[in-house]
């Protein structure tokens, strides 16, 4: 082989090289934005699958002996599924959450989703209705998921339910550590809540005062049938881990309420207690 052919092999085989390396970055580059864009959904999916297993180990709730008095929270709605409204009260659109307070599913999806359902409320696009289930007491034992639920209702009688719930799903314990359990651990956090920690509400969470109340939801959520927690409707159809061939993240739900709102005024009047 002359010199000539022998340095146009190289150079050939170095650019083959190349090219191949430039491939594989791509393929690489592809990869990470993949990953990226699919994290919200895979982190909602395994809510989802967490969440079915959860109900369906824990199907009594741990709701055995007497409920006690029913005593209803401030401004909560109070029907065959009773629940605590947020955002503003003539939105065009209802999310309805239903959601236990030791369940890590719960605790994703509202992660990943807190940000948008507030802005879609503070807009008036949207109205909540949170619905407390208390499966994972039945489940792993304890009774954190009910503990948690009252001092909830708790803070809707001081006006500050959002805050507190939030502040609960970002403190959350591992699902086998029934830290809600204990009311001082309840309160404690309640000091995130600028004017939550007073003594109404402390004795509130003492006493267990919404703890019927509590308990007449979740039997509500044993009779609707659903599949587990969190389960999501927005007009009463599910959308939670997909509506239809979609799979949720902030972006399909900003546009599902929009194209629900279609035509329809915002909300304008004043959002409930809490």
């Amino acid at each position: 082989m002359s010199e000539n052919n022998r340095g146009d092999g190289n150079r050939n085989a170095r650019e083959r090289l190349q090219q191949q390396r430039e491939r594989d970055k791509a393929r690489e580059r592809q990869r990470r934005v993949l990953i990226v864009s699919s994290a919200v959904v895979g982190v909602l999916a395994l809510a989802a699958v967490v969440g079915v297993i959860a109900a369906n180990a824990g199907k009594d709730g741990g709701e055995s002996g007497a409920a006690g008095p029913v005593v209803a929270p401030t401004g909560s709605v109070e029907d065959d599924k009773p629940a605590i409204p947020t955002g503003k009260a003539d939105a065009p659109s209802t999310l309805a959450v239903w959601e236990d307070f030791r369940c890590p599913a719960c605790a994703q999806f509202e992660n990943v989703m807190r940000d948008s359902i507030h802005e879609l409320e503070a807009s008036g696009a949207l109205k909540a209705e949170y619905h407390l289930a208390t499966l994972i007491d039945g489940n792993m034992g304890g009774s954190g998921s009910l503990r948690a639920a009252n001092a909830a209702a708790c803070a809707q009688d001081a006006g500050k339910f959002t805050a507190y719930h939030d502040v609960l799903y970002m403190n959350q314990p591992q699902e086998t550590d029934d830290a809600f359990g204990k009311n001082e651990r309840l309160i404690e956090l309640a000091a995130k809540v600028p004017g939550l920690d007073t003594p109404a509400f402390r004795g509130c969470v003492e006493n267990g005062t919404h703890d019927g109340w509590v308990k007449k939801s979740n039997e509500a959520f044993q009779k609707g049938g659903f599949r587990g927690t969190p389960t999501v409707l927005l007009n009463g159809e599910p959308v939670f881990p997909t509506k239809g061939n979609e799979q949720i993240s902030p972006e399909n739900l900003k546009k599902w309420v929009a194209e629900a709102n279609k035509g329809k005024k915002p909300g304008t009047a004043s959002p409930p207690a809490g």
